[in-house]
């Protein structure tokens, strides 16, 4: 009995305490205040993303893809701070009573330096100044900018970069690929919309068929980012970010023609509401082949492109979007010699090439807001890329079709987030033509699991840690790891410093400093194994502001990369190309310094790259070819008044080795260009490109052999010479 009553009593006790925590619950929780917010541009009325909302110095939300949060807090937290990089900081006061949704109107920072938020790249709401990944960013007035410079591809604004150069592959149909640090431009992932469209054989002409007036910014990553987008990125990554449509009327005109006959028409329009939204662009370029050194054989090609974009977007729910787009490309190509290409084929003029290739595009992206400021990702993408080759002696035609298929999750937590998600991607090549062809077909399956921990220490100091896991079809599994650490040591000074690894599988169709016909490569031969790679880099950053919109950022990084079982491209005697691996590794190494000034008005850029490529497995001449120790870009830019804005710009190559150990000279490339604004609807820009004339062919002839079979030397520096060009912009 006395035990009954001493376990009635704790009983009684127990439940009389529960009820009051129960009651204590219910009372704290009628005392919370629901607080939704929508955080806009005030200039385009544009949903800001990336937003932080702040109460009592701790985070407490941040804004999705739509501009908005929602969270409930204490009632005597009614004060917060929205903040964004690039923003002026606003204070919200909210009263007990509110319950409908607050709209804040963010205005542009006068001294903003890094004003982008990089979601793509990185997968979470991190700043370009306080991301332990170093990103560069080209926004959307760069893009706007270049649509009247170069409307017709972004392969030129992407060499303005220091420690990335543009290498032409061919001087017949004007391809050409991106190198960052002194390696080949295969070990450069291009991405459209966070997704690899630019693989292999469907990397042709892959830069130079992106119209910069489509995109909304360029994300640029130099060294391995393999750990969250696949093995391909041990150079580094291009990240190509589509324009989203706004809450107004959108419409862009660019109209363009150059003193090498060259035209181009491009147009962007798109819109959106509450439920539904639209972008769209197309774009017309014609090319007349030109032979600027009068040597018989074009200089630059003739070409017809014909591009369009269309988008559509819906928003079935607060915090959801879905995008469905579509993309074709229709670009041919020819060049060689120029009376051939006029129709005038006679016993000593018959060389030629004609390039005709076409790229279709699906893409379907959901983005879903959690609860908790988190978000759910599900997109996927197929492309199938045609190319067909005629020349005078034969023809090929190949086809690759590219997949990609991810689910992903970004969740922060207080001070810290996780980035985690699956993909499956994959790419299928086959030779349509001819037969005889020994490459008749290549496949690639990939299976892959990511996750990336981002951890707030302190206030200066974030610590991110990723890790990557591939399974090939052929060469097995890969494990990626990665780290980074990014401190702030006070608010002039800061460091930053990461680890990572990459793998890339064995594939003849990969681009190099040349380009192979489809009848010169071979299969894969058996015991070729897969490239693995290890980056390492390190920087320190100065920022200072003062006065009114004064602003000084001066970067200074050191990179190493190294490969390890090198793929070789072995051309044979009989002109077949066969790969093979190397028993020792190719490693660059090197530093990239830039200073970016905004005094006066005036807008100030320097860069210095110095490159150390070595290819360990020669006992001599170990450099790797057409790659410059020394590369250095300026940029001097000013508002001239109400209507007009003036900009030189000049880098400086330094000499290069030549495939036969010969060095080529350093020389300079300059441009200059003048805008004068009609009124907000109407601009007209003036530009000159390659102001000193530098040519190749004022060095050395560009091919070897007679004009009927010629053999045409690597690609060092510009072919086609000074050009200028005079656009129209227009816009509503």
């Amino acid at each position: 009995m006395f035990n009954l009553l001493v376990s009635m009593n704790m009983i009684s006790r127990t439940f009389f305490l529960s009820l009051i925590a129960f009651v204590f619950c219910l009372t704290t929780f009628a005392q919370q205040v629901s607080v939704r917010i929508a955080v806009h541009d005030a200039g385009t009325k544009q949903p800001l993303q990336g937003a932080t909302v702040t109460a009592a110095k701790k985070a407490v939300a941040i804004t999705d893809s739509l501009g908005k949060a929602k969270f409930v807090v204490p009632p005597g937290a009614l004060q917060f701070t929205v903040t964004l990089v690039g923003y002026n900081e606003q204070i919200v006061s909210v009263g007990a009573a509110d319950t409908a949704e607050k709209i804040i109107m963010m205005t542009v920072s006068a001294k903003a330096l890094d004003d982008v938020v990089v979601v793509a790249s990185t997968r979470n709401n991190a700043s370009i100044e306080n991301s332990p990944l170093k990103v560069e960013v080209l926004g959307q007035a760069d893009m706007k900018e270049e649509a009247s410079l170069k409307p017709g591809n972004i392969a030129s604004i992407l060499g303005d970069y220091s420690g990335i150069q543009i290498q032409q592959s061919s001087a017949v149909s004007g391809n050409s690929n991106v190198r960052i640090q002194g390696l080949d431009g295969r070990y450069t992932q291009i991405l459209r919309d966070g997704m690899p469209l630019y693989e292999g054989f469907s990397g042709g002409f892959g830069i130079l068929t992106v119209p910069p007036l489509d995109l909304r910014q360029i994300e640029l990553i130099k060294g391995s980012a393999s750990t969250l987008y696949g093995g391909g990125a041990i150079g580094g990554l291009v990240n190509i970010i589509s324009r989203h449509p706004i809450k107004q009327q959108e419409a862009d005109v660019v109209l363009n023609y150059t003193t090498l006959a060259e035209a181009n028409v491009n147009a962007y329009a798109a819109n959106r509401n509450d439920k539904f939204g639209y972008s769209v662009f197309g774009g017309v370029n014609v090319q007349e082949s030109q032979d600027v050194n009068k040597d018989g054989l074009s200089d630059v090609p003739k070409i017809s492109s014909q591009i369009i974009h269309p988008r559509l977007f819906f928003y079935p729910s607060p915090g959801s979007e879905v995008i469905v787009g579509y993309s074709g490309t229709f670009d041919h190509r020819t060049g060689g010699d120029m009376e051939v290409i006029d129709n005038k084929v006679g016993p000593n003029h018959q060389y030629f090439q004609e390039d005709n290739s076409t790229r279709h595009t699906g893409e379907l992206i959901w983005n879903q807001r959690l609860k908790g400021q988190g978000k759910l990702t599900v997109k996927g993408s197929y492309s199938s890329f045609n190319l067909n080759t005629t020349t005078n002696t034969y023809q090929t035609k190949g086809r690759q079709q590219n997949y990609y298929s991810e689910i992903s999750v970004f969740k922060p937590f207080g001070n810290s987030s996780l980035v985690a998600g699956i993909n499956a991607n994959g790419d299928m090549f086959n030779t349509l033509a001819p037969d005889t062809a020994a490459l008749q077909q290549l496949n690639n399956q990939y299976l892959g699991a990511f996750a990336q921990y981002s951890w707030h220490i302190g206030e200066n100091t974030i610590l991110e840690g990723g890790l990557r896991t591939d399974h090939h079809q052929e060469y097995g599994g890969f494990t990626l790891p990665r780290i980074a650490i990014f401190h702030r040591l006070n608010e002039h000074w800061a460091t930053r410093g990461g680890f990572g690894m990459g793998y890339k599988t064995p594939n003849p169709l990969s681009k190099t400093i040349v380009d192979f016909s489809l009848l010169q490569l071979q299969p894969v031969p058996a015991g070729v194994k897969p490239e693995k790679s290890y980056g390492f880099n390190a920087e320190v950053n100065y920022k200072k502001e003062w006065g009114e919109e004064n602003t000084l950022f001066i970067n200074q990084a050191f990179f190493l990369t190294q490969i390890s079982n090198p793929v070789l491209f072995n051309e044979q005697p009989d002109n077949t190309v066969t790969l093979k691996n190397a028993d020792k590794p190719v490693v660059t190494s090197g530093s990239d310094t830039y200073i970016q000034m905004e005094v006066e008005g005036w807008e100030l850029y320097l860069g210095y790259t110095y490159t150390s490529a070595l290819r360990k497995y020669l006992p001599n001449n170990q450099f790797v070819p057409l790659t410059p120790k020394h590369r250095l870009a300026t940029v001097i830019a000013k508002d001239l008044g109400k209507h007009w804005f003036g900009g030189i710009e000049a880098s400086y190559n330094g000499e290069q080795k030549r495939l036969d150990y010969s060095n080529t000279p350093g020389y300079l490339f300059a441009a200059a260009m003048l805008r004068y604004t009609v009124n907000k609807h109407v601009s007209v820009v003036l530009n000159c490109e390659n102001l000193f004339d530098f040519r190749q062919s004022k060095k050395e002839p560009l091919f070897t052999g007679s004009i009927l079979n010629p053999e045409f030397v690597p690609l060092w520096a510009p072919i086609d010479g000074r050009v200028a060009n005079i656009s129209v912009g227009w816009k509503l």
